[in-house]
């Protein structure tokens, strides 16, 4: 923990007095030197809830005192289908959100759902905006569909168990933890398989009954080539990440053979963060795994590398 000078508004930006940050595994991959165009120092965080303190000029000075949450996704730019070459996430090059205090670009703030606590609030944006993409935009997840999420306990895995329940539709998910299968069942899950039993996609399809369309993927590696291998001919595999690294051996032929929809999928644009948003408005609730205090940043790190957790890792600002 430092002192450095309270960042002031520029044109159109705003400041917010941050309550609550979150983490996510990018700041791991920052803290390690494991991610693209590090510059230092910085302060990391993409996740902040909390409120406008001040605004700088051409924004409205009614957002002063509003309870808010910020979207972390900068310079998304015009066309729906990809983020354009100015494209930023908070916390990287901008300093983010472990701290008393933020600047962002007015176009980030968004009003905090009312039920929800800040520390709820902060758990929301990069996970939620990312999950919410993968299932509506990209998948075109309809109600009614089978879906499986890989690596149930993550932040984006453990939001969109949560939207596509909402979405109607039936969710199974998988994990290394029989307990993260448990919590996930208590969430609304309909079953699950653990993937360190080589043979989980069978496991899994015998579960489901059948084979699943939609496919929601974080992982990567040999995760990603089992997923191939488990979705119904004309399925969608949407990836969102590569936490176990490039895919190996991987076969074209079972994606052209099985006429597959093979999707990326990368945070969000301002409409996706809106209509996320909504969803939680209308009622809904993040999980959240615990919350320490941002003197404990480097414990809730260690946690989060130690894989333990199920669902968002919040640090509480005082």
């Amino acid at each position: 923990m430092e002192d450095v000078p309270d960042p002031a508004p520029g044109a159109g930006e705003a400041v917010v007095r941050l309550r609550a940050a979150a983490l996510n595994h990018r700041d791991i991959w920052i803290r390690k030197g494991q991610y693209a165009g590090i510059k230092m120092p910085i302060i990391l965080g993409s996740d902040g809830a909390g409120d406008v303190a001040a605004v700088g000029a051409g924004v409205d000075p009614t957002w002063v005192g509003t309870p808010v949450v910020i979207n972390p996704s900068f310079n998304f730019g015009d066309d729906e289908r990809a983020q354009g070459p100015e494209f930023q996430i908070l916390g990287l090059p901008r300093d983010g959100t472990y701290a008393e205090l933020v600047r962002v670009p007015a176009t980030a703030l968004h009003k905090k759902p009312a039920h929800l606590s800040f520390e709820e609030a902060a758990a929301l944006p990069l996970a939620s905006l990312t999950a919410y993409r993968a299932l509506v935009p990209r998948a075109q997840l309809q109600a009614d569909e089978t879906i499986v999420v890989t690596g149930i306990g993550g932040g984006v895995a453990t939001c969109a168990l949560l939207f596509a329940i909402r979405l109607g539709a039936r969710v199974y998910v998988t994990s290394g933890s029989d307990a993260k299968l448990e919590s996930a069942r208590a969430h609304g899950a309909s079953g699950g398989v653990n993937h360190r039993d080589p043979e989980w996609p069978k496991a899994l399809q015998a579960l489901i009954g059948g084979r699943p369309a939609v496919i929601i993927d974080g992982a990567g590696g040999e995760t990603f080539n089992k997923a191939l291998d488990l979705v119904t001919p004309g399925g969608r595999v949407v990836s969102y990440g590569a936490t176990l690294g490039a895919v190996p051996n991987l076969e074209v032929r079972r994606i052209f053979w099985k006429q597959l929809n093979v999707l990326g999928s990368t945070m969000g644009s301002p409409r996706d963060f809106a209509a996320m948003l909504q969803l939680y408005a209308d009622g809904l609730r993040p999980v959240v795994d615990g919350v320490l205090p941002l003197d404990q940043a480097a414990a809730a790190h260690r946690r989060m590398e130690e894989g333990d957790q199920f669902g968002k890792i919040v640090l509480r600002i005082s």
